[in-house]
């Protein structure tokens, strides 16, 4: 399975971006779609996670940016989206999507919570 991120950017502001993540390769396996963040200058270990979109359709938010962010999926197209609005100097940073397995589609079987990174696409906002 791969990640590809994309629609980061330079925004004011207050401004709105719409970051896409794109999930290629075959899985016999469902999985959930996470949106991370990483502050550049920083280590993994302080990535913060953002939200968290299962394969119904189901997502939750990180306080800091409830309100603010709508995450969506696309299981046709294995897409994964985020929509922000209303963004803030503190929203700069990397965007990272991830894929974690859940179970497997035919025998309903857990695959493990095996997770997939995309390299992320960097989201600069200038106040």
């Amino acid at each position: 399975v791969q990640l590809v991120e994309s629609g980061g950017g330079l925004v004011q502001a207050g401004g709105s971006l719409r970051l896409s993540c794109a999930v290629s390769g075959s899985s016999h396996c469902y999985y959930d779609m996470q949106w991370y963040r990483q502050v550049p200058g920083k280590g993994r270990e302080a990535r913060e996670f953002v939200s968290g979109t299962d394969t119904d359709g189901n997502t939750k938010y990180a306080d800091s940016v409830r309100g603010r962010f709508t995450a969506s999926r696309d299981n046709a197209k294995n897409a994964l989206y985020l929509q922000m609005n209303s963004l803030k100097s503190e929203d700069t940073a990397m965007y990272y999507c991830a894929a974690i397995t859940t179970i497997n589609k035919i025998s309903g079987l857990s695959c493990g919570g095996i997770d997939y990174w995309g390299k992320g696409t960097l989201v600069n906002i200038s106040s």
